[in-house]
């Protein structure tokens, strides 16, 4: 894959004006499947597992700089304090610190964010990512949303894919509908697969694992939804608009509903269909969760 600039540092890539991004860090997981490390009170995003900073605080920092907004984290009300702890220990601003009034999944807390950004700006970039991802080529990770940046201001939802180097059950996959260099159609999302589809997926060569990051302009997202979710608009509205500050939080209203859909879902208008202007790219360097191998695509 060619990236769309060089890069200087953690500056923009050479060559290409990027559009300011919103990063959007979901922080409201449980990670009990780490645990006694990770529990339930203190999730795996919060913990130092790879080094000085906690995953969380390293998600942050990778989506800050030149480019980059202060980022908005989706988190619940039990890990607010820690995520305004860490964002200060790591000398990082918040935007917002929204407090989510339930578990969801990702596709409210992508909308109320498409409408936070919308307010703004319309055509303000997102990027929405998990906070418990370990990349460690943080200029190469740059590069790639760099050169999605530019899917995205012509209308597209661009995902990131990881290489596979074993038949994974464990992860969802995105299936290639082209192949080359840069962003690829997006055949379809694929469910996490038993172990005779995930090896003949990695036989294939044109299936990624589903890293979970996307990246969007707010109108693109709100019209997808208005196109195949509509049900979610009117009460993440509603939540935005009677959402409070609680002690410097924006604290949602329990209006905020609409399903508990993913957000693979509503990009692929159901199981296992092509998304409208959707594009993937190949490959995502790094890892999804902690606890998958690093994979670095050819």
């Amino acid at each position: 894959m060619q990236p769309a600039g060089m890069m200087t540092g953690r500056g923009s890539p050479k060559g290409f004006a990027m559009t300011m991004i919103t990063p959007v860090l979901m922080a409201g997981g449980s990670g009990t499947r780490l645990w006694p490390v990770s529990r339930k009170s203190f999730p795996k995003q919060f913990a130092a597992l790879t080094g000085d900073e906690t995953l969380f605080q390293a998600s942050a920092r990778r989506l800050s700089g030149p480019g980059f907004a202060a980022p908005v984290v989706m988190t619940n009300s039990d890990f607010r304090f820690i995520v305004a702890e860490q964002l200060e220990q790591a000398g990082i601003a918040a935007g917002r610190i929204v407090i989510e009034p339930m578990g969801r999944n990702t596709a409210p807390a992508i909308l109320a964010a498409a409408l936070m950004v919308a307010a703004d700006n319309p055509d303000g970039l997102v990027l929405v990512a998990p906070s418990d991802h370990v990349i460690p080529d943080a200029e190469a990770f740059a590069a790639t949303v760099a050169q999605g940046a530019q899917a995205a201001v012509q209308g597209r939802i661009v995902t990131f894919g990881i290489t596979p180097d074993r038949p994974e059950t464990g992860y969802g996959y995105l299936e290639l509908a082209g192949a080359g260099e840069g962003p690829q159609p997006l055949a379809r999302f694929v469910e996490k697969p038993d172990a005779d589809r995930a090896g003949q997926m990695l036989a294939a060569g044109n299936y990624l694992w589903n890293a979970g990051i996307f990246l969007f302009s707010a109108r693109t997202m709100i019209e997808a939804f208005l196109a195949h979710a509509p049900a979610y608009l009117e009460p993440v509205q509603q939540a935005l608009d009677q959402a409070h500050l609680d002690l410097g939080f924006l604290r949602l209203a329990k209006a905020l509903g609409g399903g508990r859909g993913s957000v693979d879902r509503l990009c692929g208008h159901g199981k296992g269909r092509q998304p409208d202007g959707g594009a993937v790219f190949r490959p995502l360097v790094g890892s999804g969760g902690l606890g998958r191998r690093l994979a670095r695509g050819a």
